[in-house]
């Protein structure tokens, strides 16, 4: 199974993106920092849910941030596009690098995705 991010959420909105991006960035940055494997999903989405069932019979070490349903969803989402290069979900992370999303997930195979996580 996955777990499901606890990190704590802005609680105050910045009047511009702009001002906001500095505290969403630290947080993105870290958390794919501290984890081997990071999907930046929506919890009613069917490629996010794909990928994190694809994702969890390669891995125990796998955070799940669930972006519908933080207060900073939008402005982390507003964000991955810097990393990954497309502003779509899900988002995964493997070791730091940006795998895609679930399409790409797919193309690996379970010994593709394991040898990425144990690299």
């Amino acid at each position: 199974m996955f777990r499901l991010a606890a990190l704590a959420a802005p609680r105050y909105f910045a009047s511009t993106r702009s001002a906001m991006a500095p505290e969403i960035q630290a947080l993105v940055d870290k958390t794919i920092a501290d984890n081997k494997v990071v999907v930046f999903s929506k919890s009613y989405c069917p490629y996010c849910k794909r990928a994190k069932q694809y994702l969890a019979q390669d891995t125990t070490d796998l955070l799940v941030l669930e972006l519908d349903e933080r207060e900073d969803g939008s402005q982390i989402q507003a964000y991955l596009p810097t990393l990954s290069g497309f502003s779509t979900v899900p988002q995964i992370f493997i070791n730091k690098e940006s795998i895609g999303g679930s399409s790409d997930l797919l193309k690996l195979s379970h010994d593709q995705v394991k040898a990425k996580i144990a690299a």
